[in-house]
């Protein structure tokens, strides 16, 4: 005999304490709520307007520099100490938490080229026009004491970058060639050179530790391993490259930036063509970094904007720009994903949301459960016309909207030229280039 029962677990329909709301049961058959699409795309449509609503991404400006801030470095351990180098030789290191300068020191003469700090953040490094490399202590000095560095070591030529290796008291620099330093002695343990008269950027690869990258004169990107006695392998681009960041994830894959307004994100193994081509900036792009989830990096380019492209993404998901900040010259990315960190010509640091909309502070579980719903319905629904219409929206200054329509324009008016040269040439005379391989010369081996 089968005998049927009705089984309940309290701990559906019971509530916790006398605060808590009522538990409705719900029955999700599909059959029983035949609206659910259309309630769902208003709310979508709803948290998609409230998002643009709620988006001020900029929280504070860090002002203290007597020159236009040339670099920036983040701790290694500590999420709350940045540093920054001037072009009047200054060094500062900030409290982010508090939005002070808790400590200045006059580094070097002429501009702060580079700066590092070490990997287990007792010490950090510069490198400036006085040719010289500088470790300095991570404490202030005390009272009555002189602000010395722990070490000098005096190069023969000017250094233009700095980066310190993930795991080991090495770092490498780069100027007229690309050195490898031991922090122990005072000349190179390593110096590669492939018929280049300077480098602008040099990066450690911070999955596979050995490996370097740097960027050229000669518009090439060239890659190192510090075990092997000779470079690589370089790619030579159509104009010069300014930076090089590697993603902190993905050991193979990097993305430059580069004067022809975009950034281009490679796989070390196969040069030839890049991954993606970022497009968006009206100007040459100066610095790039990535988030520590390697899921996306920021840019700062010369048209006085920041933006923030998903890393297989070609145009930008968020813009950032305020109407005093000029040349943007680098950018940082804080180790936590949640802030970027952007240094301009008109001597400040500013501190930006990286999610513009996205509330800072403790959430209560009910409105962290909120937030994520809206987050997946906006995601579910982001192809439909009138959400993605209000989503992509952004409001820009006048000279970068008409310089983006006019780019628009001339790349138009390139394709037409080049799709009637095909049509009145013999068949196969005039192939066709996608854009990702436009921008590549050769690959040296």
């Amino acid at each position: 005999m089968k005998v049927k029962v009705l089984s309940r677990n309290p701990d559906d329909y019971v509530r916790e304490t006398k605060l808590d709301i009522q538990r409705v049961p719900r029955n999700y058959d599909p059959s029983l709520h035949p609206f659910e699409v259309s309630r769902e795309y208003t709310r979508a449509l709803n948290a998609t307007k409230l998002e643009r609503v709620f988006a001020k991404p900029f929280l504070a400006s860090l002002d203290g520099h007597r020159d236009g801030v040339n670099c920036m470095a983040k701790h290694t351990t500590n999420l709350s100490t940045l540093f920054s180098g001037s072009c009047d030789g200054e060094v500062k290191v900030w409290n982010l938490t508090k939005h002070e300068c808790v400590r200045t020191l006059q580094a070097h003469e002429g501009f702060v080229r580079g700066m590092v700090v070490r990997h287990c953040g007792t010490s950090f490094f510069t490198v400036g026009d006085d040719k010289t490399i500088k470790q300095w202590k991570m404490e202030a000095p005390a009272y009555g004491e002189e602000e010395e560095p722990l070490n000098t070591i005096l190069g023969k030529t000017v250094f233009t970058g700095l980066d310190h290796h993930r795991k080991e008291g090495v770092f490498a620099t780069c100027g007229q060639q690309v050195d490898v330093w031991d922090e122990q002695r005072s000349s190179p343990i390593r110096s590669f050179t492939w018929g280049v008269d300077s480098f602008s950027a040099v990066r450690f690869n911070p999955v596979e530790t050995e490996l370097l990258a740097s960027c050229a004169s000669d518009r090439s990107i060239v890659l190192y391993d510090m075990r092997e006695p000779a470079p690589l392998k370089k790619v030579i681009m159509t104009m010069r490259s300014n930076t090089v960041c590697w993603n902190p994830m993905e050991a193979y894959y990097f993305t430059c930036s580069n004067e022809d307004y975009n950034l281009y994100t490679y796989d070390m193994r196969y040069l030839d063509r890049p991954i993606t081509v970022h497009m968006d900036h009206v100007s040459a792009v100066l610095d790039v970094d990535y988030s520590p989830t390697g899921k996306e990096f920021v840019s700062a380019s010369f048209d006085k904007t920041i933006r923030i492209f998903p890393k297989d993404g070609g145009h930008s998901r968020e813009v950032y720009h305020t109407k005093r900040m000029q040349h943007v010259i680098c950018i940082k990315w804080s180790a936590d994903n949640k802030y970027i960190l952007s240094g301009s010509d008109e001597m400040n640091i500013r501190l930006w949301k990286a999610n513009a909309a996205e509330k800072l502070g403790v959430l209560a579980p009910r409105e962290r459960q909120a937030t994520n719903y809206n987050q997946k319905l906006k995601e579910k629904y982001q192809h439909h016309p009138q959400i993605r219409r209000i989503a992509h929206h952004r409001h820009l200054p006048r000279n970068i909207y008409h310089q983006t329509k006019e780019q628009r324009v001339m790349k138009e008016a390139r394709r037409r030229k080049e799709r009637n040269v095909r049509k009145h040439s013999k068949p196969g005379t005039v192939p066709v280039v996608s854009e990702k391989e436009k921008h590549v010369v050769t690959v040296v081996k």
